[in-house]
């Protein structure tokens, strides 16, 4: 999934990239192997490379291992990725020297921030809802004709309040031109919520939006952690995405549309079948009973450590 984001923004040789919210650096890694494989020729080129990629991680365990992965990945020093928290610092204080042209990012959602932190933003933007505050700040972060490529979960889609205020700034000053909306389960067993890709560009406001509905892969009856979403799974959409047409998974909404529905950009595909996944009683069972094993195993393991 990482790798088809940073395929799609296209990021390119000189231009400043940024995750805020990094992990273990899994969309910066991809990064530099994507631009070492377009452009880097020389050690120049790659020096280049190496200070143009940034990163930003609150917790000092992903924040190690995002500097781990980058040595794996040729970087020698890692300078350029911080541990602390971008959404602590008021949105204000973030100015020109900041910007970037692009922004590659999965954004923890379904938490909420520290108390507090939310008056880093203007009134009508306050939440404390992570996934919501980083994407304010991915808007005020991004220079003009600026790319992103994030993740938000369907709440951030559907979401009134604050949300729509957020989503009309969004629309406004950003051309949102595409949405992936994912299968269900993409990042099971951490995460259920289903997920979105949004792309797109600040500059000039959204006129009309691309939906493609990527479904699972056939004989695939839901995400694991041993058999999760696959690079080749994003082929169709890579294949659509130069050539844009209606299909089965693919269909445009215009902005009209979705100002008149409020902002809800939860839009559901026309074309084909429904996204909701029906599991017969017995398919029910078998994920209830994979679900309790794991439980066990879990508890299993604490009493385990406290024994020890």
């Amino acid at each position: 999934m990482t790798r088809f984001v940073v395929e799609m923004v296209s990021p390119k040789l000189g231009e400043k990239v940024l995750d805020p919210a990094c992990g273990t650096g899994g969309f910066l890694t991809d990064t530099l192997e994507y631009i070492r494989k377009q452009e880097v020729k020389t050690a120049a080129d790659e020096k280049k490379l190496q200070n143009q990629i940034h990163g930003m991680e609150l917790k000092p365990l992903p924040h190690l291992l995002a500097i781990t992965n980058m040595i794996l990945h040729g970087v020698d020093t890692p300078k350029t990725l911080r541990c602390g928290d971008m959404l602590a610092q008021p949105l204000r204080e973030y100015g020109p020297k900041d910007r970037v042209d692009a922004i590659v990012a999965n954004p923890p959602f379904g938490g909420a921030v520290k108390d507090g932190v939310e008056k880093n933003f203007p009134a009508e933007f306050r939440t404390r809802e992570t996934a919501d505050l980083f994407l304010v700040l991915f808007i005020h972060l991004l220079k003009p004709n600026g790319r992103a490529g994030i993740v938000l979960p369907d709440g951030s889609l559907f979401g009134e309040g604050v949300k729509t205020a957020i989503k009309k700034k969004l629309l406004e000053e950003c051309n949102v031109h595409t949405i992936v909306r994912l299968p269900q389960g993409v990042f099971n067993p951490y995460a259920g919520v289903n997920t979105n890709l949004i792309f797109f560009t600040k500059g000039e406001p959204t006129r009309e939006i691309w939906y493609y509905q990527l479904p699972l892969p056939e004989g695939v009856k839901q995400y694991t952690k041993n058999r999760g979403i696959t690079h080749e799974e994003f082929d169709p959409v890579r294949k659509w995405w130069s050539n844009r047409k209606s299909n089965g998974q693919a269909w445009k909404i215009s902005i009209k549309q979705i100002q008149e529905r409020n902002y809800n950009l939860d839009f559901k595909n026309p074309n084909g079948k429904s996204a909701i996944v029906h599991k017969s009683p017995e398919e029910f069972l078998d994920v209830i009973q994979e679900k309790e094993t794991e439980i066990s195993k879990i508890v299993w393991e604490i009493r385990k450590d406290a024994l020890n």
